[in-house]
């Protein structure tokens, strides 16, 4: 038995966040799927049902995203599931939008919800890193984790749940790679940008440079050797 866990908080207002994308792709499998309607037990909302040939549980933990581990460990513990049969949706900062990644076990990356998983479960289980972009800015990360995407971002956000609900039994049956690819090929295509690099501090430029940039209206020093050449470069006459 294989259990699927999408990261999320619980509650409409927090629906459309890009924190939220975790709880996007477990309903996205679902529906594509068939699965059971969602109930509550361990904490979570719970669905069953099979991909390819495998029985599949799927979790979206109603703990909030900081306290995920306790609703999963609990599931975990209940049917007896090793890390090894967890799979986790989240979303990652690092990647650019509608990128995905796949490891095993590893760091949390600062993830909360990862955290907990780890301290609950330990940490030889599958994770899908799904990006989200950057902001660019620290100060900015929480508005942008804790806010809904934008308008533009359904045009890679709905290819890629897609792919991923369609393309599930790859990565139920272990085939890591092809799922990533059949994943990425679902998003290539479709406006997804790389994420946001922060910004650089502008160079400073040279007197010639502004100069040529801003054309000869631009006031131009009145005297001495930099005047002289100035003066040439725009044909000028001294």
């Amino acid at each position: 038995m294989l259990l699927i866990a999408g990261l999320g908080n619980p509650g409409q207002q927090y629906a459309g966040h890009r924190h939220n994308v975790g709880f996007m792709a477990a309903d996205a499998i679902s529906r594509r799927h068939s699965f059971s309607p969602w109930t509550k037990k361990f904490s979570a909302l719970i669905a069953e049902g099979r991909i390819g040939g495998e029985k599949v549980l799927l979790v979206k933990p109603q703990t909030f995203m900081n306290l995920s581990g306790q609703a999963i460990g609990e599931a975990m513990r209940f049917y007896k599931i090793e890390p090894a049969d967890l799979i986790v949706f989240y979303d990652e900062l690092d990647l650019a939008p509608g990128r995905l990644r796949i490891k095993t076990g590893g760091g949390s990356g600062g993830h909360n919800g990862i955290k907990s998983i780890d301290a609950h479960c330990g940490k030889d289980y599958r994770r899908v890193r799904i990006g989200i972009g950057h902001p660019g800015d620290k100060a900015r990360v929480n508005a942008h984790v804790l806010g809904d995407f934008a308008k533009a971002d359904q045009e890679w956000l709905e290819p890629m749940l897609d792919a991923v609900a369609d393309h599930i039994s790859m990565l139920a049956e272990g085939d890591e790679a092809g799922f990533m690819n059949r994943v990425s090929l679902a998003v290539k295509g479709t406006g997804a940008a790389a994420a946001p690099a922060a910004p650089k501090p502008a160079k400073k430029q040279s007197h010639v440079r502004q100069a040529r940039q801003t054309g000869p209206q631009a006031p131009l020093p009145e005297s001495g050797p930099m005047a002289a050449m100035l003066k040439k470069l725009f044909g000028q006459k001294e």
